[in-house]
């Protein structure tokens, strides 16, 4: 098991789309090379495409950041799980806080994803929802307090407690799903404490999208993420 780093890119920044996507992939691409993480990224519906031929052939997973929960058919402006397969996304992202979901159109969509064998981040914004959420069954849990979403403000040392009752409440309901932490998240540090707390990565995203130097903010998250894992192994 390796400890995660999912970015996303979001649909509003300059730096979500054309080439900065692309170097932000680029980047990426150079992550996991040099260090044993597992990279998420997770573009606008517009940039999907591309990035999945940028990183076609290595181990980086890229996400949709939303689906609806309806079938295929007369939906127009409606994204579809279906669509997304088609596509080749490796899973998806919902409830974000600035997208969020009834926990019915959750299980629905948790339960089409993996029937069509997409992965599911589910996003949560206090502990509870998160374990609300995570007897669904997704892949990961990622529980982001929103008022500290962009603001460079670290869950990890803002709000610890956040994340530790997320760690002890969605492990009684789940012990299997993954955990994951966000909002704020800038550093290596925020990373590192993160990952002592209990998780086992980060959902990332003005701190690498907006950075001038996506590489060096990535770089020093891998790095110390698979510091704490290492400790936290010992």
């Amino acid at each position: 098991m390796r400890p995660i780093l999912a970015v996303n890119y979001k649909a509003y920044y300059p730096h979500s789309f054309g080439k900065h996507a692309l170097e932000l992939a680029r980047a990426a691409k150079k992550i996991i090379e040099e260090y044993d993480v597992e990279v998420i990224l997770a573009p606008p519906f517009t940039e999907l495409k591309n990035i999945l031929e940028e990183v076609k052939g290595t181990r980086i997973k890229v996400y949709a950041q939303h689906a609806d929960p309806l079938e295929p058919g007369a939906i127009t402006g409606y994204i579809p799980l279906e669509g997304l397969k088609e596509l080749g996304v490796h899973g998806v992202i919902i409830n974000h806080s600035e997208h969020r979901l009834k926990l019915a159109d959750i299980n629905y969509l948790v339960k089409k994803a993996h029937t069509l064998g997409l992965e599911v981040l589910a996003c949560a914004d206090v502990p509870e929802t998160g374990a609300a959420v995570a007897v669904l069954g997704p892949d990961m849990v990622a529980v982001e307090p929103p008022e500290l979403i962009g603001t460079g403000i670290s869950v990890s040392k803002a709000k610890p407690e956040v994340i530790t009752n997320s760690v002890e409440l969605i492990r009684r309901v789940n012990p299997n799903v993954k955990i994951l932490t966000g909002a704020g998240i800038s550093t290596g540090e925020d990373v590192y404490i993160a990952i002592k707390l209990g998780t086992i990565g980060v959902l990332v995203a003005s701190a690498i999208v907006k950075a001038k130097d996506p590489y060096s903010v990535m770089k020093d998250m891998a790095e110390k993420a698979v510091l704490a894992f290492k400790e936290i192994s010992k």
